[in-house]
Order: C-alpha cells, then sequence, then structure tokens
C-alpha cells in the first residue's frame, strides 16, 4: 500500500512524498525502509531523530522527523488502525464445516464460518459473519452475535449471550459454574445450581483462558467495550 492511500485511508494530512511503498509496522528503533512506525511518547522523541522507518504516525507538533509523517492526534490509535489495513486477516468462507456438529434445531446465519470439530448445542444462534474456530463449543441455547470470532477450544456455556464482534481468545470459558455451596451443619456441602447466564457485551475482547462464571442468580455481565 502506498503512504498516500494509507493516509486517506486513516483519514490523516501527510508531511512527504505519498508514492512510497508501506509494507509493513515497526518499532522506531528498528523500523527500516518500507516500515511505519509511531511516536505516542515523547520520552521516544529522541529515537525519532536516527528511525530508518519510511514514515512516522505522530502528533501536528512534532518536528524533526528525517521521514514522511501522518499527522494524528491520536497517534498510537492511527498506528492500531494501520495495522489491520497492512496485515488483513483473509475472510473466511462462511459455511459450516462437514466435521462440525450442529443441533438441528440451532439456527446458524448461512454468512457465519463454523470450522471442523464445532459443536453448536440445541436452539443455539449463531449471528451473521461469527466466525468459530476449531474444536469451539457453543452450549444450548447459547447466542453467538454478528461479527464474533471465537477462537479455537473455547466453551460458551447454555443460555450465555455474545454482543456483537466480541472476540473469545483460545481456551476461554463463558458460563462455567460460579462456586456456590451450602453447609450443613454437619460440614458437609450442598451445592447451590449455578443457572444465570453470562450476558457479554458489544465490543468486547476476552483473553486466552479466561474463565467468566455464570452465577446462581441474576446474570454475570461484562458491559460493552471491555
Amino acid at each position: 500500500m502506498t503512504l498516500g492511500d494509507l493516509a486517506a485511508a486513516l483519514g490523516c494530512p501527510l508531511d512527504g512524498d505519498g508514492s512510497v511503498d508501506i509494507l509493513r509496522v515497526a518499532s522506531i528503533e528498528h523500523a527500516g525502509p518500507g516500515d511505519l512506525t509511531f511516536l505516542a511518547n515523547m520520552k521516544y522523541a529522541r529515537a525519532l531523530a536516527g528511525t530508518r522507518a519510511s514514515a512516522v504516525v505522530a502528533a501536528p507538533e512534532v518536528t524533526g522527523a528525517p521521514c514522511a509523517v501522518l499527522r494524528s492526534e491520536e497517534p498510537y490509535v492511527t498506528y492500531a488502525l494501520a495495522t489491520a489495513l497492512l496485515d488483513p486477516d483473509p475472510p473466511p468462507a462462511p459455511g459450516i464445516h462437514p466435521l462440525a456438529s450442529v443441533d438441528a434445531s440451532a439456527v446458524v446465519d448461512p454468512t457465519a464460518s463454523i470450522d471442523p470439530f464445532v459443536v453448536v448445542g440445541p436452539r443455539a444462534r449463531i449471528g451473521a459473519r461469527a466466525v468459530l474456530r476449531p474444536h469451539a463449543v457453543v452450549g444450548a441455547d447459547a447466542v453467538i452475535g454478528p461479527d464474533c470470532l471465537v477462537h479455537a477450544h473455547v466453551s460458551i456455556r447454555e443460555r450465555c449471550r455474545l454482543g456483537a464482534r466480541v472476540v473469545v481468545q483460545d481456551g476461554a470459558v463463558i458460563g462455567g459454574d460460579g462456586y456456590g455451596f451450602a453447609t450443613r451443619r454437619d460440614g458437609t456441602h450442598v451445592k447451590i445450581r449455578q443457572r444465570g447466564p453470562v450476558v457479554i457485551g458489544d465490543d468486547v475482547e476476552i483473553g486466552a483462558n479466561t474463565t467468566i462464571d455464570r452465577p446462581a442468580v441474576g446474570e454475570t455481565r461484562i458491559e460493552a467495550g471491555t
């Protein structure tokens, strides 16, 4: 992608040659020709003069760059957006893989992508353009919203709900039992059934091997943008 095209896509003013090809992103110290870097913290300003990058994302007041500059009021945010433009993930093919197990009562949007060895339980709903990677398990009556990405070996337990654009990294468990017991006078325990769902808001990312438990009553809720 040329620097001019990148600047236009990001909506950033450009100081410098827009015909330069930008191939990847790199840190300010390790960048070389074809690289885009950024300066978001002024304690690294000394490193800017020696960078070999083809372009840097920097605030309007920054001077002394030896390369082209994409001007941004939020350089780190702009840099993050640039990474997605320069290294996009290939779109997955829609459809249900023959080696997936999808209950007949489940509703899967035709634009969703269901990988091998995924299990989708009874009455579960999978939204538009959602992607379920291998060995993900979606329990009965669970809901996966549009544009969600559920990575490998994730368990979304029964009745749990994911909003739109939720990313769940590998091995996470959403809706496991909360730890609830009642103690008898003799010291023995009675398990309290954990029946409430976990509800995940829009634009949430959940890290690898995270566990978010369901409660006995009510909901465990992770709000949008968390």
